[in-house]
């Protein structure tokens, strides 16, 4: 099995795991907060909903999808909540959840026959048939996580989650430069504990910058879904210590990030 069919299975995976925790939902619950300010449970799956369609755009109408990044371009900052809102007013929840489910699998049908090689256009730089399944992988799990949060519900990790701390490793640099900050001019040593226990590591053993802890702490860091003082993971070396408060996975702005709990009362 290729690189790219593997992390397809394990994106279908992920979004049926989603599936099952938003289906059986009340009409209330789909209106429930989510962590994510003024994000309902219904603005989460809509905006899956709705980057599966421009991704599948990408994948299959390059042309038309610039014309999707025209419009983000008219307002970079508020887009995303835009499309999210438009989506949520023009669907009730049982019709939102079926839009969805016809729209990734329609983008899981483009990418598996896409060519092998073949780049597509996206808001950042093209992507590969791997790394634009990975980039849906981590939204899903990411998304999902905030429904969980408002449902109330601890997920169990899986080994999925290997792609979702690919991506922030990668995106360190752009953590930083995002920020106006230069970035490290050295590699870091990133050493993980998955599910099973096993490691996952990244970079040279003899780092001098180095951050260690849970494979599933870590992928709630870079996606923003914990404060790091709520999370397991550490660091060693000033830059890597920097790292730490502000990694993301994601393109676009650098995010809020969540408040820590600790001591909270919460």
């Amino acid at each position: 099995m290729s690189d790219a069919a593997a992390v397809l299975d394990d994106l279908r995976s992920e979004s049926e795991e989603l599936d099952l925790l938003v289906a059986g939902l009340t009409a209330s619950q789909w209106a429930g907060a989510t962590p994510a300010e003024g994000w309902t449970v219904a603005h989460q799956v809509a905006h899956l909903s709705w980057t599966d369609e421009v991704a599948l755009l990408s994948v299959t109408e390059p042309g038309r999808f610039g014309d999707e990044v025209a419009k983000a371009m008219v307002n970079p900052e508020g887009f995303v909540d835009q499309a999210a809102d438009a989506v949520v007013a023009a669907y009730a929840p049982q019709a939102l959840l079926t839009r969805w489910r016809t729209g990734r699998e329609q983008l899981q049908d483009a990418l598996r026959a896409a060519p092998a090689g073949t780049r597509f256009p996206w808001y950042g730089p093209p992507m590969s048939v791997a790394s634009m399944a990975t980039g849906r992988l981590m939204e899903t799990w990411a998304h999902g996580q905030d429904v969980a949060d408002a449902l109330g519900v601890t997920r169990a990790p899986t080994a999925r989650l290997r792609h979702v701390a690919r991506i922030g490793v990668r995106a360190r640099d752009y953590a930083f430069l995002v920020r106006g900050i230069q970035a490290p001019g050295e590699e870091f040593r990133v050493e993980l504990e998955g599910p099973g226990g096993e490691l996952i590591a990244y970079g040279p053993e003899e780092a001098a910058q180095r951050v260690t802890g849970p494979l599933h702490d870590f992928c709630l860091l870079v996606t923003q879904r914990a404060h790091r003082d709520d999370l397991a993971v550490r660091a060693e070396g000033a830059e890597a210590e920097v790292w730490l408060d502000i990694a993301q996975a994601f393109a676009g702005p650098a995010g809020p990030g969540r408040a820590p709990q600790q001591g909270s009362g919460e």
